[in-house]
């Protein structure tokens, strides 16, 4: 099989299995120190080993490494997601090798553009038809003051407001994904992380009369950078300048309060919300990939 990135021929060699081995939390300082080298791209895997380590129950997932003359010089966290982490062509290629052999476990394949793009030319044979591939999704970071004026009215959600913005938060899941977040489970298991991340004062919307205008989330969290996800405008107020300024808000509470870096990544093909966080003062910093399944 050819690497259409290289030109080279892969082979999923026994020296290249022999590198690869199931990390455990001996290895957490090390795993945090790769991650580290792309704090912004790696921040969704750093902020699962700061919080978990690296046992499988607490991390809900495993961490693989790729450690050529016992060197740490790549990962991919194997949990609900596939994602590689600092991945070089033989290392994409074993993890590739790996996940075919263990069967798809994940509901997606999401990293940098490269690595993921490798890996899915090795696993398509395999794994069969995605439910989507989205090739391009720039990722955006800001690490100074906002270039608009925020959005006064925009604050934390309370625990009480739990009912408000859950369904603001299933339909911004539906219209990003394409399926809803409510499972087998009736939605118990969203409804559970959507709780989580406001307790935890990571919830931010604003809200009249009992209704969602604008929101988002801070989703991951290192000492280095930090993560929004969730973004979402009541469809009819789409176009007023919400989300810039309810971004910067949430950008200047970030700073101030989570982390020195506030990063997002955005599908390549939504252009409004791309000029949105550019008017914020976003910057594009790398491209991810996403096989959705």
């Amino acid at each position: 099989m050819t690497d259409r990135y290289s030109g080279r021929v892969l082979r999923t060699k026994a020296s290249r299995s022999s590198s690869l081995r199931l990390l455990n939390d001996r290895d957490r300082d090390d795993v945090l120190e790769l991650c580290d080298r792309d704090p912004v791209v790696n921040v969704f895997v750093s902020s699962r080993v700061h919080e978990a380590g690296l046992d499988p129950v607490r991390l809900g997932g495993q961490m693989w490494g790729y450690t050529p003359g016992g060197k740490l010089t790549s990962a991919c966290y194997a949990g609900a997601n596939l994602i590689p982490v600092g991945a070089t062509p033989a290392a994409a290629t074993a993890f590739a090798g790996r996940a075919r052999l263990q069967g798809r476990r994940c509901s997606s394949i999401v990293g940098p553009a490269e690595a993921v793009g490798q890996m899915w030319e090795l696993l398509r044979p395999y794994w069969g038809q995605p439910r989507e591939i989205r090739e391009a999704q720039p990722v955006m970071a800001i690490s100074g003051p906002p270039r608009v004026a925020a959005d006064p009215n925009l604050r934390r959600v309370r625990p009480s407001e739990l009912d408000v913005l859950l369904p603001a938060s299933v339909a911004m899941f539906t219209e990003e994904v394409g399926v809803s977040p409510l499972g087998v489970d009736g939605g118990a298991a969203y409804r559970a992380r959507v709780a989580e991340l406001i307790a935890l004062g990571r919830a931010f919307a604003r809200i009249e009369d009992g209704r969602v205008m604008f929101k988002a989330e801070i989703g991951a969290v290192t000492p280095r950078a930090c993560q929004v996800q969730g973004v979402w405008v009541r469809p009819e107020l789409r176009g007023r300048g919400l989300a810039a300024a309810g971004m910067a808000a949430v950008v200047e509470e970030a700073l101030r309060s989570v982390a020195p870096v506030v990063s997002l990544y955005v599908n390549d093909f939504n252009t409004p919300a791309r000029a949105a966080y550019r008017k914020v003062g976003f910057t594009e910093q790398a491209t991810l990939t996403s096989i959705l399944f």
